[in-house]
């Protein structure tokens, strides 16, 4: 790829394989592509070899990738331990010099970064000068290109032009962390019934007695508060760390911000429950591993309602544990995802989808609520909003149709971080009224806004900000009803930079609360704008919504049996889910990658290849129904089918 006559750089990214953080990395080449960059993406074969990059022949088959990729540019994406981090990028510096591939030594290699933690960012830096450019998380779309040597010149004006609503947001959440007045913010109104905090407990309960304690001042009904906590740490035993969540959750229930504690436990928890852990690394999470340990944090965490990750193997089997130890307050599948597309676990996705059903028929039976992680993980992926809003569609009408009577709809925010706030209002709106269009007497669906993933910067004053900033986003899905959101997954202001420890789980929460206060009050005196009369929000919710039902509409009808494991599969080998920055199986979903997705005014589009437009949803719907065919032969060379009916 030429300009102006000079070869444009090609930039290629790689991390080991034992690093199982994409969204960085596949955030970042979607940036460059949307720039019309060339980017290459390491496989599994060169993530294992940088691996064990100090092997010769590992070393060889890098250089070689690099070489016969053209790679001008190399950036390294590594989330975990920072010693590792400086090991990795030095021995991948002295491979390149020593073949003399740096450009001051005449190589084709000009420029070197680095993607991690905050630590693993201060002690490259400080190793390299200068040599390696570090990016620590947070940065926004044009200062993630510019630090990759992207000319301004270059940058699309969408990716260049702000929000000013986002800006709004962000200016009323730098106010008010700092006044510091957050720091007064009491628990929400204490709520009681006969079965507050005992094995009949459940979220409906406590939701149905929160309701009943609204806050003074016409402050609406408190959301029921949802938290992620697992500790865990290389540098002590492995039960050690159970003690230590046993400790940080009997704090959260003293200090009682908390309803809801999700517990985050480790890879080898879901992939290994029970086995020998010997020589396996953890990968981070609290690392439980017997029934017993599980009973103990309960015990511990009580009375806060406790769930916790599903199992990747042994799925249902784990479900049923949950129930009998945690007393779990939901189950959550994710359906195409945590197996081999994404190597969180060990099985291909038709037997993926075929646990996941078996498992949320056991889920129906218990009566227990149920949580969708499914539309994230596409927006992981690079899909446009109407596969985020289609996707988890699908996964209600599902579970309705199963049994389930409580859906809770996980909503993330921020995802991609470049999303403007006017596009996530629309996306959520258009979302609600889809899921809401299926409740009735015997199923509703739940309201569970989060943060994005990628979305907060490491300095902490600023990610303070941003908590107030985004909490005013989920405030305004449904600005008149005060009762909305029922439920908030607050996401700690740290999950750029370090563990969240309790005490800042509890900040985190404090600045959630006061803000929706804030933004409330702010609202009922006509300080802020009315977005629930927004014309740009309004007719983007209106298309979305038209657009997803289109597109669930052609699924039914190309795949009678799309409500089974079969036509969910069928569903993603045909490319009705665009997905164009999966990581596995690239070959063997071809139709899935095929697609081309950019941001547009802060939202996720389609792109026609051709126009550099966003396509119809026609166009879209015709070029899927086309690949039927190709995906039905892929089903048929997958394990033995089982039927449901």
């Amino acid at each position: 790829m030429t300009t102006n006559g000079a070869l444009l750089p090609v930039y290629g990214f790689i991390k080991p394989d034992a690093d199982a953080h994409t969204m960085g990395i596949q955030s970042a080449a979607g940036l460059l592509r949307d720039c019309g960059y060339e980017t290459v993406l390491a496989d599994h074969a060169i993530e294992r070899a940088f691996t064990a990059c100090r092997e010769e022949a590992a070393q060889k088959a890098i250089l070689d990738w690099l070489v016969s990729n053209r790679i001008t540019r190399l950036g390294v994406s590594y989330r975990l331990d920072a010693q590792d981090a400086v090991r990795l990028v030095g021995t991948l510096v002295e491979m390149l010099k020593k073949g003399n591939h740096l450009f001051f030594q005449g190589g084709a290699v000009d420029y070197l970064f680095f993607g991690g933690l905050p630590a693993s960012c201060k002690a490259i830096e400080k190793e390299f000068r200068g040599l390696v450019h570090c990016f620590s998380g947070g940065e926004s779309a044009r200062e993630t290109l510019e630090k990759m040597g992207v000319p301004e010149d270059r940058i699309p004006v969408d990716i260049l032009e702000n929000s000013q609503y986002d800006q709004t947001r962000l200016a009323f959440g730098r106010d008010i962390v700092r006044s510091g007045n957050y720091l007064n913010m009491a628990p929400s109104p204490e709520v009681s019934y006969p079965a507050f905090g005992t094995r009949r407990d459940t979220v409906e309960l406590r939701l149905a007695s929160r309701r009943e304690r609204p806050w003074e001042d016409k402050g609406g009904t408190p959301p029921l508060i949802r938290v992620h906590m697992g500790p865990f740490s290389s540098d002590k035993k492995r039960i050690d760390s159970v003690y230590d969540c046993m400790r940080w959750a009997k704090q959260l229930a003293d200090t009682g911000y908390t309803d809801i504690l999700s517990l985050g436990t480790s890879q080898l928890t879901q992939s290994n429950f029970g086995e020998d852990w010997e020589g396996r690394l953890n990968g981070g999470g609290v690392p439980v591993n017997s029934p017993e340990e599980f009973r103990m944090i309960y015990d511990a965490a009580r009375p806060m309602l406790v769930r916790t990750y599903a199992g990747t193997k042994r799925i249902s089997e784990l479900a049923a544990m949950y129930e009998d130890t945690l007393n779990i307050v939901w189950h959550a599948l994710s359906f195409w995802w945590f197996n081999l597309l994404d190597e969180r676990g060990p099985y291909d996705l038709l037997t993926n989808l075929r646990e996941h059903f078996e498992t949320l028929r056991f889920i129906s039976a218990s009566g227990k609520a149920f949580e969708a992680n499914v539309s994230h993980h596409f927006a992981f992926r690079g899909c446009d909003d109407v596969t985020y809003i289609a996707s988890v569609y699908l996964i209600c009408k599902l579970a309705k149709k199963l049994g389930i009577r409580t859906f809770i709809l996980q909503n993330m925010l921020n995802t991609p971080r470049a999303t403007w706030g006017l596009q996530d209002l629309a996306k959520s709106r258009a979302l609600l009224k889809m899921t809401g269009a299926l409740c009735d007497d015997h199923f509703q669906v739940l309201l569970q806004p989060r943060a994005g993933l990628d979305y907060f910067k490491p300095d902490p004053e600023e990610a303070k900000a941003q908590l107030a900033a985004v909490t005013c986003l989920m405030d305004d899905i449904d600005p008149l009803n005060t009762a909305s959101p029922p439920l908030i997954h607050v996401v700690s202001y740290s999950e750029a930079s370090h563990l969240a420890t309790p005490s800042v789980i509890d900040e985190s929460i404090r600045i959630t609360l006061y803000t929706l206060k804030s933004w409330r009050e702010a609202r009922r005196r006509g300080d802020i704008e009315d977005m629930n009369r927004h014309e740009e929000v309004r007719g983007r919710t209106m298309s979305l919504y038209n657009e997803a039902t289109a597109l669930v509409r052609a699924m039914e009808k190309a795949i009678p049996s799309l409500y089974t494991p079969e036509g969910l599969f069928l569903v993603f080998a045909a490319g009705f889910f665009p997905v164009p920055y999966l990581w596995r199986e690239r070959e063997t979903f071809q139709h899935a990658i095929s697609w081309q997705t950019r941001l547009i005014r802060g939202g996720m589009h389609v792109i026609d290849p051709e126009s550099g437009k966003p396509m119809s949803m026609d166009q879209r719907i015709a070029i899927a129904a086309s690949h039927m065919d190709d995906a039905r032969r892929l089903l048929m060379e997958q394990p033995q089918q089982k039927h449901y009916d």
